[in-house]
């Protein structure tokens, strides 16, 4: 119960600062630039690496992205960046109930 509160509190400070949502939530952000790069910052760990597919963990699920030449261009422990020729990506979202 006091976790709840505590949550709730702090989520009306952070919007009282103006806090962006995906920092204070550790939710990924998603940035496409064209369709030759994405950035996705609060990322969890890289789960399959392949020149056509690159999927990486999130805390709200898996981000699969298709394309050809497809690289990791930066790498660090808050965000990644792929470069390539994206195709598509989509996202198997991860339910509250089977979160780990």
């Amino acid at each position: 119960m006091k976790n709840k509160r505590k949550s709730r509190v702090s989520d009306k400070i952070n919007k009282v600062l103006e806090v962006p949502r995906e920092i204070y939530k550790q939710e990924p952000k998603i940035t496409i630039v064209g369709f030759d790069e994405m950035l996705i910052e609060n990322y969890k760990g890289i789960l399959e690496y392949e020149e056509f597919y690159i999927k990486i963990r999130t805390s709200l699920g898996n981000i699969n992205i298709n394309g050809f030449n497809l690289s990791l261009e930066q790498v660090t422990e808050e965000d990644i960046s792929v470069k390539g020729t994206i195709e598509s990506f989509d996202i198997d979202r991860i339910l509250d109930d089977e979160e780990e």
